[in-house]
Protein backbone atom coordinates (compact mmCIF):
# COMPACT_ATOMS: atom_id res chain seq x y z
CA UNK A 1 0.00 0.00 0.00
CA UNK A 2 0.89 3.66 -0.94
CA UNK A 3 0.17 6.67 1.16
CA UNK A 4 0.56 10.04 -0.84
CA UNK A 5 0.26 13.41 0.65
CA UNK A 6 -0.21 16.65 -1.62
CA UNK A 7 1.21 20.22 -0.14
CA UNK A 8 1.57 23.34 -1.70
CA UNK A 9 -1.87 24.52 -2.98
CA UNK A 10 -2.99 28.31 -1.60
CA UNK A 11 -4.17 31.51 -3.46
CA UNK A 12 -2.60 32.98 -6.26
CA UNK A 13 -3.43 35.59 -8.78
CA UNK A 14 -4.04 34.91 -12.68
CA UNK A 15 -0.32 34.58 -14.14
CA UNK A 16 0.78 33.60 -11.19
CA UNK A 17 2.59 30.79 -10.00
CA UNK A 18 2.95 27.78 -7.67
CA UNK A 19 4.68 24.11 -7.36
CA UNK A 20 2.58 21.26 -6.03
CA UNK A 21 4.37 18.40 -4.08
CA UNK A 22 3.46 15.15 -3.16
CA UNK A 23 4.93 12.96 -1.00
CA UNK A 24 4.57 8.91 -1.23
CA UNK A 25 5.16 6.67 2.10
CA UNK A 26 4.79 3.03 2.48
CA UNK A 27 5.20 0.39 -0.46
CA UNK A 28 7.92 3.20 -1.87
CA UNK A 29 10.10 0.70 -2.87
CA UNK A 30 7.24 -0.67 -6.00
CA UNK A 31 8.05 1.24 -9.15
CA UNK A 32 5.11 3.83 -9.92
CA UNK A 33 4.37 6.32 -12.22
CA UNK A 34 2.74 8.79 -10.50
CA UNK A 35 0.51 11.99 -11.86
CA UNK A 36 -1.70 14.66 -11.16
CA UNK A 37 -5.70 14.95 -11.28
CA UNK A 38 -7.64 17.88 -10.88
CA UNK A 39 -11.11 18.38 -10.01
CA UNK A 40 -13.20 21.97 -10.43
CA UNK A 41 -16.69 22.84 -9.07
CA UNK A 42 -19.54 21.01 -10.23
CA UNK A 43 -17.21 19.20 -12.75
CA UNK A 44 -15.58 15.44 -13.18
CA UNK A 45 -11.85 13.98 -11.98
CA UNK A 46 -9.70 14.64 -14.74
CA UNK A 47 -6.22 14.23 -15.72
CA UNK A 48 -3.35 16.61 -15.70
CA UNK A 49 -0.06 15.58 -16.15
CA UNK A 50 1.75 11.89 -15.48
CA UNK A 51 5.49 10.73 -15.47
CA UNK A 52 6.45 7.53 -15.67
CA UNK A 53 8.64 5.84 -12.32
CA UNK A 54 11.68 6.39 -14.37
CA UNK A 55 10.90 9.60 -14.98
CA UNK A 56 12.29 9.58 -18.36
CA UNK A 57 8.25 9.77 -20.11
CA UNK A 58 5.89 12.57 -19.62
CA UNK A 59 2.32 13.77 -20.29
CA UNK A 60 -0.13 16.48 -20.09
CA UNK A 61 -3.49 17.15 -20.28
CA UNK A 62 -3.78 19.86 -23.49
CA UNK A 63 -5.33 21.91 -21.31
CA UNK A 64 -1.97 22.83 -19.33
CA UNK A 65 1.04 22.00 -22.33
CA UNK A 66 3.40 24.56 -22.11
CA UNK A 67 2.85 25.98 -18.57
CA UNK A 68 3.14 22.80 -16.32
CA UNK A 69 6.21 21.03 -15.72
CA UNK A 70 5.89 17.35 -13.63
CA UNK A 71 9.00 15.97 -11.69
CA UNK A 72 9.63 13.33 -9.76
CA UNK A 73 12.78 13.09 -7.15
CA UNK A 74 12.69 8.98 -6.25
CA UNK A 75 15.32 9.57 -3.67
CA UNK A 76 13.14 11.49 -2.20
CA UNK A 77 9.64 9.38 -2.96
CA UNK A 78 7.98 12.81 -4.20
CA UNK A 79 6.85 14.27 -7.35
CA UNK A 80 6.06 17.52 -8.13
CA UNK A 81 4.14 19.66 -10.07
CA UNK A 82 5.14 23.44 -10.95
CA UNK A 83 2.17 25.36 -12.31
CA UNK A 84 2.76 28.71 -14.23
CA UNK A 85 1.00 31.19 -16.12
CA UNK A 86 -2.45 30.04 -13.76
CA UNK A 87 -5.52 30.78 -15.32
CA UNK A 88 -9.01 31.14 -12.90
CA UNK A 89 -9.58 27.80 -14.73
CA UNK A 90 -7.37 26.21 -13.33
CA UNK A 91 -8.90 26.38 -9.87
CA UNK A 92 -9.72 22.89 -8.62
CA UNK A 93 -8.98 20.52 -6.00
CA UNK A 94 -5.25 18.87 -7.10
CA UNK A 95 -4.94 15.00 -6.28
CA UNK A 96 -2.12 13.07 -6.61
CA UNK A 97 -1.97 9.40 -7.84
CA UNK A 98 0.24 6.51 -8.18
CA UNK A 99 -0.11 3.35 -10.05
CA UNK A 100 1.29 1.36 -13.06
CA UNK A 101 4.36 2.37 -14.21
CA UNK A 102 4.57 3.93 -17.25
CA UNK A 103 1.08 6.02 -17.47
CA UNK A 104 -1.49 6.30 -14.90
CA UNK A 105 -4.26 3.53 -14.43
CA UNK A 106 -6.96 5.77 -12.65
CA UNK A 107 -8.63 2.83 -11.37
CA UNK A 108 -6.11 0.91 -9.89
CA UNK A 109 -4.10 3.98 -8.48
CA UNK A 110 -3.48 5.12 -5.21
CA UNK A 111 -4.57 8.62 -4.08
CA UNK A 112 -3.95 11.63 -2.24
CA UNK A 113 -6.44 14.03 -0.28
CA UNK A 114 -6.24 16.98 -2.45
CA UNK A 115 -4.97 20.15 -2.29
CA UNK A 116 -6.59 23.50 -3.02
CA UNK A 117 -5.32 25.88 -5.72
CA UNK A 118 -7.44 28.48 -6.30
CA UNK A 119 -6.61 31.62 -9.16
CA UNK A 120 -8.36 34.68 -8.93
CA UNK A 121 -9.02 37.09 -12.01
Amino acid sequence: HVQLVESGGGLVQAGGSLRLSCAASGRTDSRYAMGWFRQGPGKEREFVADISWNGYSTSYADSVKGRFTISRDNAKNTAYLQMNSLKPEDTAVYYCAASGLVRIIKESAYWGQGTQVTVSS
